[in-house]
């Protein structure tokens, strides 16, 4: 039980009406998850007003309403929190009710379009392998120290991050390495949290969906560094147009990292194939068994980070040297004839470094045949563009579903089908089935071809109208081979 003003703090509030030294049990902004003695919290979202759930709520046994909408006061038995962002409150309020748990160990936030889920994940592992208590919030994979869970969202509610830091403070966990998403900015999900560090990786074409247009995407990822106090820091990527902008209004101690430019932390592609790759980082060489130039760029970010953490080098180099590739995350299944890579790329850039990364270590220059597709009820600008990438820069493509989610799957194949040149259409073969257009990819495959199969990475689902079905790439594609 936390007494309600106890959790009010540093939340902007308007107006109380009722008793503030009440007690509570529990917060939520779900009406349908209120229980007796909770705080229910009223949030307007893009689709729903959560005032219209307030009854519901009282009728649960909410003992407090929070609101930043005024409304008309029916159950005076009830107290009423009436606040300036009941979404800035939620976080706050989050914050408070498990005592604070960000400031009690060193939170790392990373952001950016691509790279996030791969730095985390190596990061948590490198700490992990040298037997320092540490926990992980990603897109894959969290993590608390001895419990395991689902994650739902890149970056869970602000209830959720919180109980899982308390989860972790109580299990002794000493770092936390977790993907901070543009929506979690946005919605004030990050709010209340104490970040020692933050980490930059790039800024492409994504979620224009949501923000609107690119000043508002980039604008939103900038707030994450702009709130980081003077004693953290904030590590950069110098080759990203966007790396300085990020960083220019923070309090924090900044770094950059890069491969083209003079930075803090350097680093160069020296040798590459599929079973890995060959680096120098700043003065140091070492095999890694990731592959391609943006792994390097992650590699880096990671490097980076524990060396601002204080870890020492030689502990840092040799874990960094036994790094496993993350999940989905050009992932490699084979058999004596083919070659398959499951990636998780879902945006422009990260299908074009994907599938470059591929050629420039496929030396003997067998064909690369594509498997692609783009989401349902997301961003459609980036469609044709994905379709450009593919049909030109493989040898053949398959258009297939994504996650189609509400949307017409054919409609969006049509809308991919836009961004492909006159001369690259006897390339494309378009199949809805993305089991069918796997088998297909597979079967036309010659010896030593590669087939990529991108967008879905990791995923154990393919989401179509409202049902997600069991589906995995990689349990797909092992099936056919062997």
């Amino acid at each position: 039980m936390k007494k309600l003003r106890e959790i009010l703090n540093d939340v902007t509030v308007n107006n109380i009406v009722g008793d503030p030294e009440i007690s509570i049990r529990n917060i939520t902004k779900d009406s349908r998850m209120v229980n007796e003695g909770d705080v229910f919290i009223s949030i307007i979202g893009n689709n729903l007003d959560g005032t219209s759930f307030i009854s519901d709520a009282i009728k649960n046994g909410a003992k407090c309403i929070i609101s930043e909408k005024e409304f008309e006061i029916v159950n005076k038995e009830i107290t009423y929190v009436f606040v300036e962002s009941s979404r800035n409150s939620l976080a706050l309020i989050s914050a408070n009710y498990y005592e604070n748990p960000s400031r009690k160990l060193n939170l790392i936030g990373v952001t950016g379009t691509n790279g996030k889920t791969t730095i985390v994940d190596l990061l948590f592992n490198l700490y992990d392998s040298c037997g320092i208590k540490t926990g992980i919030i990603s897109t894959i994979k969290i993590d608390v120290g001895d419990t395991t869970y689902n994650p739902t969202q890149t970056t869970p509610d602000a209830t959720l991050i919180n109980k899982y830091l308390y989860e972790m403070v109580q299990n002794d966990v000493r770092y936390c390495f977790m993907e901070v998403s543009s929506h979690g900015i946005d919605q004030c999900r990050t709010c209340g949290l104490k970040f020692k560090g933050g980490v930059f990786t790039n800024l492409t074409h994504d979620h224009l969906d949501y923000h609107k247009n690119f000043k508002n995407y980039r604008d939103t990822k900038k707030v994450f560094f702009d709130n980081i106090s003077s004693d953290g820091f904030a590590i950069t990527n110098f080759d990203d147009k966007n790396g300085l902008y990020m960083i220019q209004n923070t309090n924090a101690e900044t770094y950059t990292y890069s491969l083209k430019s003079n930075s803090n932390f350097k680093a160069k592609l020296l040798e590459s194939s599929f079973e890995g790759m060959m680096i120098k980082i700043n003065n140091s060489e070492l095999w890694c068994n990731l592959v391609g130039e943006f792994n390097v760029y992650n590699l880096l970010a990671v490097y980076a980070t524990a060396k601002t953490l204080g870890m020492p080098e030689e502990n840092l180099l040799k874990g960094i040297s036994k790094l496993r590739p993350v999940k989905g995350r050009l992932q490699f299944l084979s058999n004596n004839d083919k070659i398959a890579i499951i990636d998780y790329a879902h945006t422009p850039d990260a299908l074009e470094n994907v599938i470059s990364s591929i050629k420039k270590i496929n030396s003997e220059k067998n064909s690369l045949i594509t498997v692609v597709g783009c989401g349902g009820d997301r961003d459609k600008s980036k469609r044709a563009i994905m379709g450009n990438i593919a049909s030109s820069l493989s040898t053949k493509v398959v258009f297939t579903s994504d996650n189609p989610r509400s949307e017409n799957p054919s409609q969006i194949i049509d809308d991919i089908m836009d961004g492909v040149s006159s001369e690259n259409l006897e390339k494309v073969t378009r199949i809805i089935d993305r089991r069918e257009a796997i088998e297909m990819a597979l079967r036309i495959a010659k010896k030593n071809d590669i087939v990529l199969v991108a967008g879905k990475g990791h995923e154990s689902y393919q989401e179509i109208n409202g049902i997600k079905n069991n589906f995995d790439d990689f349990e797909v594609i092992k099936n056919i081979i062997s």
